[in-house]
């Protein structure tokens, strides 16, 4: 659980300032629970920058409650959870000062989004919280109040969770959480595991990954490892202290992540992929009549390929599956064309456009030259069409044979995708 916070303070000495206007969003990783907003009487004056930057003044402070009074509601809202601001040591030492002067020691563990901004997107130009989510952007209002800042805090820390492929944020959270304690009961580990399409992480006392999957169904997934007699349904339930998990509302982003993050993470109980590469793809041919026909093969990056498979039957029955040979000759050309523009990535600039993880949200899968580049999440038209935006936002991930095959195997599944093509100018893409 993590408590995102912002504080508008009145300026002055150190550690004479007073906080004037707070926001906290309790979050648990994937959605907003409770939050607390209020501006608060300090006691003392604003210095004339603070209101001038903020547009705050005295006189909107007169009839605010006294930190006193709100003392309760913060310490209830960040109780149990992690504190996340933007340059948290500041934020933190503020709070920390303002209960010293109550004459109560307030302590909790904390994260700052500088620190982790600049391990998840160093390329960024600058990690100052304004700066950074326009370069990503993302929508904000209300920039130096406390609410503002916190809605983009909070959006901004969402990017980096699903930035974060080696798990490392949520392991330290984890480590923390079960440091001493008794392990809940499965029972309630699997109560609090979402019905929606994702990636869960089990993990042991230490915090870290064991075993990771993907479902459409987190929860019934899980459980079913909670009750399997099998050797790994043992293990899984002897070992696992804790089931964390990121929606990702496609089932393709939940697949190329599973992919990708068991070859990063190397949970002891994921096997490797059995594909190891080895496909075969349908191309266009001319027969021995001069016919444009469809054949099968071994992929060895040959070019035109309308789609790859993993098995020889399984090429046989798309290419029966198409008809081909029954369309004339003279039709054939156009047939193919369409055929690829819908299942094959190869030599394309395009992105897929699938489910978000909200209501207003998409996923997005980009590819360039035909290779993977990343996935990420928008909720904006201009997060596409600029493509410095786009890549920033974008989790990037290796492209090779499995993510080609992962890719156009979705692709034939007729899903509903949304397919739009890259005619921007990508080479800093």
């Amino acid at each position: 659980m993590y408590a995102i916070l912002d504080i508008e303070s009145t300026g002055g000495k150190y550690n004479q300032e007073g906080i004037m206007e707070i926001a906290i969003h309790r979050f648990d990783g994937h959605k907003v629970v409770d939050k607390f907003i209020s501006l608060v009487n300090p006691e003392r004056e604003i210095q004339a920058f603070v209101t001038k930057l903020t547009g705050i003044n005295n006189k909107m402070l007169r009839t605010a409650p006294k930190f006193h009074e709100v003392a309760k509601r913060i310490i209830e809202i960040t109780e149990n959870a992690v504190l996340v601001a933007h340059n948290a040591q500041f934020d933190y030492r503020i709070l920390r000062t303002e209960f010293r002067r109550l004459g109560y020691d307030f302590q909790r563990k904390t994260l700052c989004t500088v620190d982790l901004s600049q391990q998840l997107i160093p390329e960024a130009e600058s990690h100052s919280l304004g700066k950074l989510v326009r370069s990503l952007g993302i929508a904000v209002s209300d920039r130096h109040r406390a609410n503002g800042d916190a809605l983009a805090t909070l959006k901004l820390f969402k990017l980096l969770l699903a930035k974060d492929v080696d798990k490392s944020i949520i392991k330290s959270v984890i480590r923390e959480e079960t440091h001493g304690e008794l392990s809940p009961r499965q029972l309630d580990i699997i109560e609090s595991l979402p019905t929606e399409t994702g990636i869960y992480y089990m993990h042991d006392k230490d915090g870290e990954i064991i075993f990771l999957g993907k479902s459409k169904n987190i929860k019934r997934k899980a459980n079913q490892h909670f009750i399997s007699p099998g050797k790994l349904g043992r293990s899984l339930q002897k070992e696992t202290k804790k089931i964390s998990f990121e929606l990702t509302g496609s089932e393709l982003v939940a697949h190329l992540k599973e992919y990708q993050e068991i070859k990063k993470n190397k949970p002891k109980y994921n096997k490797p992929s059995k594909f190891k590469g080895k496909y075969y793809g349908v191309y266009p041919q001319q027969d021995e009549n001069s016919l444009l026909v469809l054949r099968h093969e071994k992929a060895n990056g040959q070019s035109d390929r309308i789609s790859s498979f993993g098995t020889l039957k399984a090429s046989k029955n798309f290419i029966s599956k198409i008809g081909i040979h029954d369309i004339p000759a003279s039709e054939r050309p156009e047939r193919i064309e369409e055929i690829q523009s819908k299942y094959s990535i190869q030599n394309r600039n395009m992105l897929l456009m699938d489910k978000g993880r909200d209501i207003g949200e998409k996923s997005v899968v980009f590819i360039k030259n035909g290779r993977l580049q990343g996935v990420g999440f928008i909720e904006l038209n201009h997060q596409i069409n600029n493509i410095t935006i786009l890549e920033s936002l974008i989790t990037p991930m290796e492209s090779d044979s499995n993510t080609t095959f992962i890719i156009e195997s979705y692709l034939r599944q007729k899903h509903r995708v949304k397919i739009i093509e890259l005619n921007h100018n990508l080479e800093r893409a």
